[in-house]
């Protein structure tokens, strides 16, 4: 009686005292650990546009325009304009599989564009949209620089989070403001030369200036705020 009276005590006790399995560090998934590292901005904006190549496929239909207003009338122009912007839609869906929304890009632009250039009845407005977006660009990332709060920087901020005070980190801070002033100085320059053309009523010079200003600037830009991103990541994040 004594016995099995003492024998769920001791089990009991047993079950208590046993060890607690305690997992190794090897045991541990990885991501437990250290997440992987957030995407940059500009990659994510550049995946939005279909890449380096959406951004050569934003100047065909501007090219296109320009060669047939030399010889058709405009609205035929714009026709043809509108049909190469929906043949390069087309191709990037089912070709280069892109998504519907870098896809059609393109042709939402167009679109607008023309509608300006039908409005006004002058060929040159056909590049109008994109001039006074240089200048708002401009506007600003000059005036983010002069509020002491780099656009570049901002964005570095949205992307890592604000526990990390790039602000109060000199070298962070200058590096923003070297990346956001060289964009500034991009698109300044970029609505400078094409407002000079329009104001020149040059159509042909207003096309070849949008494939010299945009991709070679546009991807120097990029290199520069890859730069600045890149130094801040260094020295808040990876040196802790």
């Amino acid at each position: 009686m004594i016995i099995e009276q003492t024998r769920p005590v001791r089990e009991e006790h047993d079950a208590v005292t046993a060890p607690v399995p305690v997992a190794r560090p090897e045991d541990v998934p990885t991501t437990a650990i250290a997440a992987a590292p957030p995407t940059s901005p500009g990659k994510v904006i550049l995946e939005q546009m279909g890449g380096w190549p959406g951004v050569v496929y934003t100047n065909v239909p501007a090219i296109v325009f320009s060669i047939a207003n030399a010889s058709v009338p405009l609205l035929t122009s714009l026709a043809v304009a509108m049909a190469s912007a929906v043949a390069l839609a087309v191709f990037r869906l089912t070709v280069r599989r892109e998504k519907l929304v870098s896809a059609s890009g393109g042709i939402i632009g167009v679109a607008f564009a023309g509608a300006i250039t039908v409005w006004t009845g002058t060929a040159r407005d056909f590049f109008l949209v994109g001039i006074w977006l240089a200048f708002a660009a401009t506007v600003v990332l000059v005036g983010s620089l002069v509020v002491r709060r780099p656009v570049t920087g901002m964005a570095w901020s949205w992307l890592y989070g604000t526990q990390f005070a790039w602000r109060e980190d000199r070298g962070s801070r200058r590096a923003h403001d070297v990346a956001t002033a060289f964009a500034a100085v991009v698109f300044a320059g970029r609505f400078a030369v094409n407002q000079w053309l329009y104001l020149a009523d040059s159509t042909g010079g207003l096309a070849a200036a949008k494939v010299v200003t945009g991709f070679p600037l546009t991807a120097l830009m990029g290199l520069v705020v890859i730069w600045a991103f890149r130094r801040t990541t260094k020295r808040l994040i990876k040196a802790r």
